[in-house]
């Protein structure tokens, strides 16, 4: 039997700062390991790529090592016919775990959720899926786990299932550390605030508790810190950011360097264990336990692996063909609306994003398109789960800004939500609707939303789907076949004028207008110099330009969006100014300022503005262009 600490993890959390480790998933994708393939099975297949990725985060600093069970029980492996092997590989994964742990690190136990989508499980099925959690338990702490940690949680009422089916595995002998992933808007997905749900965490019998997944380190930061106040130790697992797509891959792109500067903030502010989620590696795991370090002083560790990224391939197309259905005009962009007139004619466009609110009602967004039309602003953009977050359907949204308010809505088309057939029906059902300007991108992973377990589809990307609808605009269906008439969509395609890699960027926007893009949107920029390389680069596509402009809102604002998001780059003398004028009024104000100078530097050589105002707050949109554009 190999070595073990001394001490329970639960009470050495109850005393100083413990690093947990990295991503098990994006090691595994690294080295070779398809999400095709079950990675919990790998504990198995492939025992010494498990070994070799523990031991890169114990090198690294990490106390706890969490075992390659997140999908480990019976329902999440019934989908590659593994449903039998439970206790097999939740056993090996243990084995794996302690023999690298030894007396220099404990051994957590990962569950994550059933992998189902629980509000659809009915009451009798939901004693089986205790039951599953149970069992998984049970092989766990037979293989000598110190910790069961549940992961990733969405659902507060799965996680209950899980805790009582954890305590029944161990009879109540092993500590629960519940761990759980709040939205963009701070909530789990019954609604619950981070405050509540701490409390609800410790009425279930919760040893420790946590936030992991879904958010980078500022995000989690805030769910976490505001959970402090219920008696456990708080773990912070966050992601290395928001993923943007890097060589047809999903990168998260938050640095090691950042993930220091949150990880003093999370130890300073009480939270007693921080470690990594999707696409951090041993190089941050290696600067939390330097931020540990700070507080404990302990000796540094040994050097560890060299930088990941974890990614999802993608695919490319041809140029679509010039021909034309028989019988059928293609509408040219002049003749599509009120959009491709303005482009033509040179007139400076307005658009401003206003997104289905949650819940039932679109009463608030209709009120803010409403005061935002009546403030000169010429068209409303709707995304399309931004962020991959579960709202109604933009399609309803924009109808009735068209029909009510009586101004273009620009709407938002994911690939992610539908397969080919889905797209077709929902394209052309926007066409009968009168929505028929586009905006056509790739969209964000379920990963980043309420329901990370969802499926994605992604049948084409960006450039295919911009194909399929130029088709569609030429009397074509997606199979060629020719149809009695054709759509009149203007596409929209966005572009990342910050984008690290900048060739690789400038090739795809040559391939989204030769798929049939008719005018370019882009990510928020606050560099002059980088908006005048991209203008100067892009002029020969012959593409109108709107500019993506977003007010900050504070420092923190800028801090996250310039180490978070995808496409964002803030350069540091903007984040400085930011810094300087602190939050509330007097930061939005100066956000506002500085979108301003930005958009009276560009104003003659780009053809419009895509504003994007923080936080829902309209009249920051308004104060951008009053007496620039309007």
């Amino acid at each position: 039997m190999p070595e073990r600490p001394t001490r329970a993890l639960i009470e050495v959390l109850g005393e100083r700062p413990v690093v947990f480790d990295g991503a098990m998933g994006t090691a595994l994708y690294e080295r070779g390991v398809l999400f095709t393939n079950n990675f919990d099975q790998q504990s198995v297949t492939r025992p010494d790529t498990i070994r070799a990725i523990h031991r890169a985060h114990l090198e690294a600093g990490a106390e706890v090592l969490l075992t390659n069970t997140f999908g480990g029980n019976r329902y999440r492996l019934a989908s590659h016919q593994l449903e039998d092997q439970v206790e097999a590989i939740n056993a090996a994964a243990v084995a794996i775990a302690r023999g690298v742990a030894g007396s220099k690190a404990w051994v957590g136990g990962s569950i994550g959720p059933s992998g189902t989508i629980f509000k659809t499980v009915p009451e009798s099925e939901k004693a089986n899926l205790r039951a599953a959690f149970r069992d998984q338990a049970a092989a766990l702490a037979e293989a000598g786990v110190d910790m069961f940690v549940l992961e990733t949680f969405r659902q507060p009422e799965e996680l209950a299932l899980a805790i009582e089916g954890a305590r029944a595995g161990s009879r109540g002998a092993i500590p629960i550390l519940a761990s759980v992933s709040f939205d963009a808007f701070g909530t789990m997905a019954d609604g619950t605030g981070p405050e509540e749900m701490a409390k609800r965490l410790v009425d279930l019998g919760a040893d420790a508790i946590g936030v992991n997944c879904a958010d980078g380190p500022a995000g989690v930061y805030e769910m976490a810190t505001r959970m402090l106040e219920v008696g456990v130790p708080v773990v912070a697992q966050p992601n290395a950011g928001l993923p943007r797509r890097v060589e047809g891959r999903l990168a998260y792109m938050a640095t090691p360097e950042y993930f220091l500067v949150y990880a003093r903030r999370l130890f300073k502010s009480g939270v007693r264990g921080v470690g990594g989620c999707c696409g951090t590696t041993a190089e941050h795991i290696k600067q939390i336990g330097m931020a540990a370090r700070m507080l404990r002083g302990d000796d540094p560790p040994r050097d560890s692996s060299p930088p990941e990224v974890s990614g999802q391939a993608t695919r490319d197309y041809e140029p679509v063909a010039d021909h034309v259905a028989p019988g059928v005009t293609v509408t040219p962009l002049a003749d599509k609306g009120v959009i491709g007139a303005a482009l033509v004619a040179e007139r400076f466009l307005v658009s401003v994003e206003v997104n289905p609110p949650p819940g039932l009602t679109l009463d608030k967004a209709l009120e803010g398109a409403r005061q935002l039309r009546d403030g000169g602003v010429d068209v409303i953009n709707v995304a399309d789960g931004a962020r991959a977050t579960a709202r109604m359907g933009n399609l309803a949204l924009c109808h009735r800004i068209q029909e009510q308010l009586g101004m273009p809505a620009l709407m938002h088309v994911t690939t992610r939500d539908r397969n080919l057939l889905g797209l077709v029906a929902h394209l052309l059902a926007a066409h009968e609707l009168g929505v028929r300007d586009l905006v056509v991108i790739t969209g964000d992973p379920p990963k980043m939303g309420d329901f990370p377990d969802a499926t994605p589809v992604y049948d084409v990307d960006s450039i295919g789907l911009l194909r399929l609808i130029n088709g569609l605009n030429r009397g074509f269906d997606p199979g060629g076949k020719p149809l009695d008439a054709s759509t009149r969509f203007l596409c929209a395609t966005g572009a990342e004028p910050a984008a690290r890699d900048y060739d690789r960027e400038l090739r795809r926007l040559e391939q989204k207008r030769d798929a049939g893009a008719d005018v370019v949107m882009t990510q928020p920029v606050y560099d002059p110099a980088v908006l005048d390389r991209f203008l100067a680069d892009v002029k020969p596509l012959g593409l109108p330009v709107l500019v993506g402009l977003l007010p900050l809102a504070s420092y923190r604002n800028a801090e996250f969006l310039h180490n978070e998001v995808p496409g964002m780059s803030i350069p540091e003398d903007i984040r400085e100014r930011m810094r300087k004028a602190g939050s509330g009024a007097d930061g939005r104000a100066e956000g506002v300022r500085i979108a301003r100078e930005m958009l009276s530097a560009v104003k003659d050589r780009v053809d419009g503005a895509y504003i994007m105002p923080p936080f829902n707050r309209y009249e920051l949109a308004l104060k951008v262009i009053e007496g620039i554009v309007r």
